[in-house]
């Protein structure tokens, strides 16, 4: 049989299958190579084999994530870079993000102007309030395996009430753990909805690229869909547009790359030069 791990406690399971949820130890086999909440695996009266994964995400730790919804409101005032980093993980393990703006209702139309200027080309953006009940639009994104990610007062206990809200025992059980923030980055679990999954993932408020093994600060640029006309146009292929003759640069001056992309892109820069100092 086949299934889906939709918990991990200890040693012990929780794997969902088309006919039935079942509490399993792994075999000696899966034992050494590891199992994860997202995995799909197969099992008997063990699971005896973890099936190859899309990705794999280690903190938090979470297998076969499809889509990310990057939470942010007009309070507290959004941290770009985390969203910019977010954007950055998700094209390092193939995961589709979508931006979330929660809290539409406090919004006026110089921030969500702000917003949809400078990630509309980017990634897909709704428009969200949770307060209000209006989530409509999230609840028709969530398809295989889902989490939400963003800093802390965004609202994502808020956008998890609104969703379960006829599931008070599981709404309960997730608000409290998002709530917990950094208390519950070791922990997830996957809550079933309709057409997917939603994981609690308070880790990702945590991120930092610089443990990510894969990326190196010469290619972080070719991350920035944005940069790349304007890459071209570099007199150096190894330009970090940092200065000299750079076309990102001159781009930005002539307001064609958002000037908050490129300062963000700057400091993240900055961010992975030092890690590799160590």
């Amino acid at each position: 049989m086949q299934g889906i791990v939709l918990s991990k406690n200890a040693n012990l399971f929780t794997v969902e299958s088309r006919d039935n949820t079942y509490k399993l130890h792994p075999s000696g086999k899966t034992k050494q190579s590891g199992i994860y909440v997202g995995d799909r695996v197969e099992f008997e009266e063990s699971i005896t084999q973890v099936l190859p994964r899309k990705n794999l995400l280690v903190r938090p730790p979470l297998a076969n994530l499809d889509r990310l919804f990057i939470i942010i409101s007009p309070k507290p005032k959004p941290d770009f870079v985390l969203v910019d980093k977010l954007l950055i993980y998700c094209s390092l393990k193939a995961i589709e993000p979508i931006l979330v703006i929660n809290k539409c209702d406090l919004a006026d139309d110089e921030f969500l102007g702000f917003v949809t200027k400078t990630y509309e080309n980017i990634v897909k953006i709704i428009k969200i309030s949770a307060k209000n009940g209006d989530i409509k639009q999230i609840e028709e994104n969530i398809e295989g395996i889902c989490a939400m990610a963003g800093q802390s007062a965004v609202g994502k206990s808020s956008i998890i009430n609104a969703i379960f809200k006829d599931n008070l025992a599981q709404t309960n059980s997730l608000s409290k753990k998002i709530e917990r923030g950094k208390q519950t980055t070791r922990l997830v679990t996957l809550y079933k909805l309709e057409n997917g999954y939603l994981a609690d993932t308070a880790g990702f408020s945590m991120l930092d690229l610089s443990y990510v093994g894969d990326l190196d600060y010469h290619e972080l640029s070719s991350y920035y869909p944005d940069f790349l006309k304007a890459r071209a146009k570099c007199k150096f292929r190894s330009c970090l547009h940092e200065g000299g003759e750079c076309g990102v640069i001159d781009f930005v001056n002539k307001n064609k790359i958002s000037m908050l992309r490129y300062i963000n892109y700057l400091k993240i820069l900055d961010e992975l030069k030092q890690s590799k100092k160590y």
